[in-house]
């Protein structure tokens, strides 16, 4: 017997038609950011620009650190969403905020083994001046991550975890600050440019994979696609922010005139194109899942598309962290 449209076969399952098309467009994006996730040696291949030591390592850390960073911003925010829906089903999905935090403070650790041995991978547990840390501006905002990382875990882990929003504020704060020391031309500019932009990031990515959880739970319920609703127009307004605040970032640092050359001569513009390829591929998914929303006459199929904007948001996060590793390019 013949399975009909969208229907079950004998011996196989019900096929999901969107699974096929989420998997084209993942391959077609992840060929963008293949060069870059290699790691930086590719990157800097033919660039003339040296390759430091470590900074694999601190891509590495990076990332973890901006995915830990994400999951207890994005459950509070769709948690925040969740509870002021009229009818809503009382069961939320359990707390990740807790574990996510105590990754994040490993990679904080980690990060800050680095930046006290001078950006070095330490040989020994001899090589790292600890103490010194206090001494330099990037290692006090070292201390300030490790310390906020620390400080949301025991939030998370207590009875009133929406106080882990303020360490959590302090840790993107840091970042931004970091991101952008004293020498460079107008730092506290690009230190708020990158506030808004890693908030907004974190907030999208983090309050995806909650969302769908979520939607996993309230299957039965019309609160569910609701939900999903409701976070898909945040989204959008915060992918729009995360867009502005990128390009006038990387105007910043490539001006207008020299951005082409530097997208393709530089390992900074390669990876930062590897990016925008990635970033481009994601707001498709979401569109597509945001159209199925308004138009399907179920509008929980939207969870494929939005499963496969997950596994897309993964890989910008890891290019997040090694563009965060690589050097600045030249203001030519």
């Amino acid at each position: 017997m013949k399975p009909g449209p969208g229907g079950t076969g004998a011996h196989g399952g019900a096929r999901r038609p969107g699974a096929g098309r989420a998997t084209a467009v993942l391959v077609l994006v992840a060929l963008g950011a293949l060069i870059p996730l290699l790691g930086p040696s590719p990157a800097l291949h033919g660039t003339g620009e040296a390759d430091a030591p470590g900074t694999g390592g601190t891509a590495l850390l990076r990332t973890v650190l901006f995915a830990a960073l994400s999951v207890p911003v994005g459950e509070l925010f769709v948690r925040r969403l969740a509870r002021s829906m009229p009818g809503a089903p009382a069961v939320l999905p359990r707390s990740w905020s807790t574990a996510a935090n105590s990754v994040g403070l490993a990679a904080a650790l980690g990060l800050a083994c680095l930046v006290a041995t001078g950006n070095l991978v330490p040989g020994s547990l001899s090589d790292i001046d600890i103490g010194g840390l206090h001494g330099s501006r990037d290692g006090r905002l070292a201390l300030l991550e490790v310390n906020g990382f620390l400080a949301a875990a025991l939030c998370a882990a207590s009875g009133r975890p929406g106080t882990q929003a303020w360490p959590l504020a302090a840790i993107v704060v840091a970042e931004a600050l970091r991101a952008h020391p004293p020498a460079e031309h107008s730092p506290l500019i690009g230190s708020g440019l990158t506030l808004v932009h890693l908030t907004c990031a974190s907030l999208w990515v983090g309050g995806l994979v909650y969302a769908l959880r979520t939607l996993g739970l309230w299957r039965e319920a019309a609160a569910g696609g609701a939900l999903l609703g409701r976070y898909a127009r945040v989204a959008a307004v915060l992918l729009a922010v995360i867009t502005a605040t990128g390009v006038c970032s990387s105007l910043r640092r490539m001006p207008s005139e020299t951005i082409l050359e530097q997208l393709t001569d530089t390992a900074y513009g390669r990876v930062l194109l590897a990016k925008v390829i990635l970033v481009a591929g994601v707001s498709v998914l979401a569109l597509w899942a945001r159209i199925r929303l308004a138009r399907a006459a179920d509008p929980l199929s939207a969870g494929s598309p939005a499963r496969a904007e997950v596994y897309a948001l993964a890989l910008v996060v890891a290019v997040s962290g090694l563009l965060t590793a690589l050097p600045v390019p030249i203001r030519w």
